[in-house]
């Protein structure tokens, strides 16, 4: 696909019993697995390594620099606790 091709893979973990997978989100092209001891191994190696930096933004930022951005994620988390 031209976007690996542009902009390189983006891998996604999953794991199904002793086996880690990975595959691209973008064109899913499977690109490797690994065989753990037991099931909670590859689950945790798995919800370890899946993740974006995306989704820390705001919560790792300097504090003044990102002020906005961080009163934004207080409020959006309080609407999704309420309903």
């Amino acid at each position: 696909m031209p976007s690996c091709r542009i902009l390189g893979h983006r891998p996604r973990f999953t794991a199904s019993g002793t086996e880690m997978s990975w595959s691209c989100e973008r064109c899913g092209e499977q690109l490797g697995s690994k065989t753990y001891a037991d099931e909670q191994s590859a689950q945790r190696y798995a919800a370890a390594l899946d993740r974006q930096d995306s989704d820390d933004v705001g919560r790792r930022a300097p504090f003044l620099g990102m002020l906005p951005l961080r009163l934004w994620r207080r409020i959006k988390e309080r609407v999704e606790a309420r309903g």
